[in-house]
């Protein structure tokens, strides 16, 4: 074996290895929506569920587009994306400041509210995976992502869904929900998905981008679900200044014994 042969060899490994060891997020954001959602109305500008550019969820001071490109270092825009499903509105790539994470998130038509958790669900259930080139590095979200977080109104207080889930996962995924009464509502179908709810919700909650950076903080840093439930609590408590003991009732880990 030559030296350059080597030399190759061991370059190829070192970019496989710096790949593996690649992990990512995906966000599924259900845009606010005043007429399609059973949620209390909001002012017109923020509750177009077909306008991105200033939702509530999205657009808007404290959605997740505004939140993670404009409010946090944490995490440095990489591009926004086209994706070839309609109902995506935007769709844009980030990567975490120091670690080798990142993280995708998708805004989608307020109107199809439904089809937003149906996809959240199915990648719980490691369904519906595909790669995003970025440079040299193939990410793999949707069904292959590492942490999968839903946001937005709980839609399943309002209608059923319909997925077949594989009984036996690649992985069992990480998910956070940030919507209403999550944890009730979801837990039969995060079950069924066998997938791991790392923070949830047990009342009505105003699902703003700054709980989602801090529960995925500690996700980062590789923290149990208690210490993450803890960092969301922390996070709502000093924007929403309802009280932290009301904010740590409000955040749950797991399921419910």
């Amino acid at each position: 074996m030559t030296r350059n042969l080597i030399i190759l060899l061991f370059f190829l490994a070192l970019v496989s290895k710096s790949h593996a060891e690649t992990r990512t997020i995906h966000v599924f954001v259900a845009l606010c929506d005043n007429e399609f959602q059973g949620i209390v109305p909001v002012p017109e500008k923020i509750g177009n569920g077909k306008d991105p550019k200033l939702n509530l969820y999205w657009g808007a001071g404290y959605g997740v587009k505004s939140f993670f490109k404009l409010k946090t270092k944490d995490w440095k825009f990489v591009k926004q994306l086209k994706s070839s499903n309609p109902i995506i509105l935007d769709r844009l790539l980030f990567k975490h400041s120091t670690k080798d994470i990142y993280l995708l998130a998708d805004a989608y038509d307020g109107e199809k509210i439904k089809t937003c958790v149906e996809d959240f669900l199915k990648a719980s259930n490691s369904q519906d995976g595909f790669i995003i080139k970025e440079n040299t590095l193939e990410l793999n979200f949707g069904g292959d992502s590492d942490l999968i977080s839903y946001v937005g109104h709980d839609g399943l207080m309002d209608f059923k869904v319909n997925i077949t889930y594989k009984e036996t996962n690649k992985k069992k995924r990480d998910v956070i929900i940030l919507a209403c009464y999550s944890r009730l509502y979801f837990s039969p179908e995060i079950r069924k998905a066998n997938a791991n709810p790392i923070l949830w919700t047990t009342h009505l909650m105003a699902p703003e981008a700054y709980t989602l950076k801090a529960a995925i903080d500690g996700w980062v840093n590789n923290e149990n679900g208690r210490q993450i439930d803890e960092r969301a609590a922390q996070a709502y408590n000093k924007y929403q200044k309802c009280g932290i003991k009301g904010a740590r009732n409000l955040f749950t880990t797991g399921y419910k014994n």
